[in-house]
């Protein structure tokens, strides 16, 4: 694939060797090659890190909609954390 915009960047000599040891092993054709992988696994962890954000957010917000609306666990929040564990665990909630 030709170069399509070059970046020049500056490694210290530990990630440089491990490229080199990567392109020579066979398991990838150049440093470029290398770097473009270490890319992609780098950019699906921030969309993994995103998407996990955006359930958290969700939930929350729906959360916050129930207690606008009035619906709370009954008992202290004790009492919910027992109940939750308890159903998690499959014993019967007393």
């Amino acid at each position: 694939m030709p170069a399509l915009n070059t970046k020049s960047v500056a490694l210290t000599a530990h990630w440089g060797n491990w490229i080199d040891d990567l392109v020579k092993s066979g398991e990838y054709q150049s440093a470029s090659e290398v770097v473009r992988d270490g890319l992609r696994a780098l950019r699906d962890g921030h969309d993994r890190k995103a998407a996990e954000l955006a359930e958290i957010r969700t939930r929350i917000g729906i959360s916050l909609d129930e207690a606008d609306n009035g619906n709370f666990a009954q008992g202290s929040g004790e009492d919910a954390v027992r109940r939750a564990f308890k159903s998690a665990s499959g014993k019967k909630i007393s």
